[in-house]
Order: C-alpha cells, then structure tokens, then sequence
C-alpha cells in the first residue's frame, strides 16, 4: 500500500534526529557560529576599543531600524514572496510624519511640537506604510503579478512620492522631544528607547510567525502555494495581510528613523530594501520559502553591522566589507540549496 508523507509523519521523522545532526543541518546554527567567530576576532583585535559597553550599545541603536524592516521581510520571503520597496516606504512613511507634524506646528517649525502632534505624526507615517504594503498585496495576491515585478514598481514610486511631499528637500525640522526620547532616550539608563522598541517588535513578530495560525499558514504557503490551497487557506487574503504587514513594519522604521536621525535622510535608506533582504537570508529564511526563522533574522541583522563596525575600528577598506558581506551572503544561500537538496533526496 503506498503512503503519504504527512506533517506528523514529517515531524516524527525530525524527533528521531541526534542534536548534532539538527545541529548540522541548521542554517541559524552555522550563521550564529560566524557572528561569534566575527565577535571574538574583532574583540581580540581591538581589545580596547571593540568590547565596550560604549560600542555595543551604538551596535544595537544602529541596527533597530533594519531589523524592524528585516522582521516583515521574514515574513515575505518566509511565502516565497519579495519585497524590494520597504526601503523607499521608511522614506515615505518618514517623510509623511515630519510633514504632518511641520503642518500642525505654528510656523511650520515642529522642533517645539508635544506629543499630541507627535502622536498625529505616527499615525500618519505608519498608515502611509500600511497604504502601500497594502498596495504590494493587492497587486501580488489578487492581480497576481510577481513580487518582484510589483515591489521594483512601488520602489520607485514610493521614493518618487516621497521627493514630490518636499520638492526632493529633506525636513529636518523633527521635535526635539521625539528625538530626546526615542532617538536617543534610554530606559534605567541603559537600554536605548529605539532598541526597547526593536525588541518589542521582534519578540510579537517570533511571536506571530512560530506560534499562531498566522505563521503556520506562512510557512505552508511558502512550501506550496496550491497546496495550501486545496487545504483551506485563503491564500490570497494571507498574502496580502502578509504585504500589509511589511509595509506598517515599513511605517514604524520610518519613524523610528525620523526621530534618531532628527530628519528625513532621503540618501541615507536607499539600500536598506537589499540590506534587509540580505539579513533575512544569511539568517537562514529560505529564498524558495517555507523556511524561516525570526532569531536567524537578528543574528542575520548583526552579520553586516559587526562587519562594518570591526572594520571601521580595526582600519579597513569599506570595499572589503563589501567583499566579506557578499561571500557570507553567497555561503548562506549555497547552504540552504544543499539542504533542499539533500531533503528532497530522501
């Protein structure tokens, strides 16, 4: 009699695995292992300079933004999906909230603005995210056009909008509350305020997509789509609650930015779309899709930023950074097509 391979049958076969072997095959295990080699070669090298409180703490306020974006981008790619605008929506969103806030200040200046005009400003900024994830999701889930077709679109139609809200001008007049206290206000004098909001985030999106019906029906769809299907999910619906996602992920990161950098910063986020790709990937999330994982994503996340940081101490060249990201990049993905080999053999 022949035999389906279920999901329980699936998952019994996985419980009689050694932890070794788990060990083995697990992308967010080898990736982990690179970020402490990074660590240890970069502390040994700079003792003095690299492992510090001081270094650290700038490590974690620089990289909150890219990982609010890297956690929708889980998500997205977690389905088999792309997205290559999140980077043009923070623009956007940005853009949007230090416009609305300079409207609702006398004078225009919004430097003195409290926080109900802050709150307006959020609100504002993170719908104008949601608009266009919702936007992507329309396109992808019911007019079925690629991901990246769609998403290479609203790139630069997103960052084209955002140029015509200021004539192309960055605002740089963002509320100086806003900036004391999310740029750069500290819990107990600790713990950065944007990073606290980082790991809120990324602990409901862990939450979201290893926990809920939502994320099952994530990664079943990422595996077969008309599988899923046939099985009872709405596939369209979730694809576009999933583009919607990214996009007000998109949203808060462009206010979050907003208030570190206390101005719009057009130049400054042009790449982050390919940065939080990458973070996604070398965290293990397969680009074929129906394989992620949320804590891949925050060591994905910390791959490049330590790179940067250790090289920068240490005195290289930025193009070798470029060099070394690029040759994790391309390992992290050989390695996620040797394991979908080796499953499919079975």
């Amino acid at each position: 009699m022949s035999h389906t391979l279920t999901p329980v049958d699936d998952l019994s076969g996985l419980g009689k695995r050694t932890l070794s072997e788990r060990l083995r095959t697990s992308n967010t295990f080898w990736i982990f292992l690179v970020l402490l080699v990074l660590l240890t070669m970069f502390s040994l090298l700079r003792p003095e300079t690299f492992p510090t409180f001081q270094n650290a703490q700038l490590l974690l306020i620089e990289t909150s933004v890219l990982l609010v974006l890297a956690v929708g981008m889980t998500f997205v790619i977690t389905t088999s999906g792309i997205d290559l605008s999140v980077g043009s929506v923070l623009i956007f969103s940005g853009m949007v909230a230090a416009k609305t806030m300079e409207g609702l200040s006398p004078g225009g200046d919004a430097s003195a603005a409290g926080w109900g005009v802050i709150t307006v400003g959020l609100v504002a900024g993170v719908l104008a995210g949601a608009v266009w994830g919702l936007v992507n999701g329309l396109l992808v889930a019911i007019a079925k056009i690629p991901p990246l077709i769609v998403t290479l679109g609203t790139m630069g139609a997103a960052l084209g909008a955002a140029n015509l809200l200021n004539n192309g001008s960055d605002i740089n007049t963002v509320p100086t509350e806003l900036n004391q206290t999310l740029g750069y206000g500290t819990s107990l004098g600790i713990v950065p305020n944007i990073v606290l909001v980082a790991v809120v985030i990324t602990a409901l999106g862990a939450w979201l997509l290893h926990t809920t019906r939502f994320g099952r029906y994530t990664y079943a769809i990422g595996s077969n789509r008309e599988a899923a299907r046939r099985s009872g999910i709405g596939v369209t619906r979730h694809l576009l609650l999933v583009y919607l996602l990214t996009g007000f992920l998109a949203g808060i990161a462009g206010f979050m930015s907003l208030a570190y950098y206390n101005s719009t910063t057009i130049a400054a986020h042009t790449m982050d779309n390919l940065d939080a790709i990458s973070a996604v990937v070398l965290g293990g999330t397969s680009l074929f899709g129906g394989v992620g994982s949320m804590i891949g994503t925050v060591i994905g996340v910390f791959i490049p930023a330590v790179l940067t940081k250790g090289f920068n101490i240490v005195g290289i060249q930025d193009f070798w950074q470029q060099i070394a990201l690029g040759a994790v990049l391309i390992a992290a993905v050989w390695f996620d097509q040797q394991r979908r080999r080796s499953r499919n053999s079975r």
